[in-house]
């Protein structure tokens, strides 16, 4: 496995990721592939809506309530119907199921990642 290329300190310091915790999530129909919308607070920075490809591994019941990590300062992305205003963090394994970072039960929404 490889990696990409290298960036500098500045450009991580660009990268906005904070934590938030699901308030709702439900099944994105228009999507090419399986995929859900979830609705996640920010704390201050309010509620942002984000899509997810994580219908394999995790239920929508199973997700609400759950604490995460997501870029909060990339432009909005339409997808299908939904204005996708985050990015949801996480792990993807050899057969491409992704695995959400999870910053621990109780962590405060919009917490910054350092």
């Amino acid at each position: 496995m490889t990696t990409k290329a290298e960036i500098s300190w500045g450009d991580f310091e660009k990268i906005d990721i904070r934590t938030g915790t699901i308030l709702s999530a439900h099944p994105l129909p228009q999507a090419r592939r399986p995929a859900y919308v979830l609705e996640i607070d920010f704390g201050a920075l309010g509620v942002l809506k984000s899509s997810a490809q994580i219908t394999d591994r995790y239920t929508t019941d199973q997700l609400v309530g759950q604490c995460v990590c997501a870029v909060v300062n990339f432009p909005p992305k339409q997808i299908g119907k939904l204005m996708s205003q985050c990015l949801v963090l996480g792990a993807v394994d050899a057969q491409g199921s992704v695995r959400l970072l999870d910053p621990g039960t109780g962590c405060p929404s919009g917490l910054p990642i350092a």
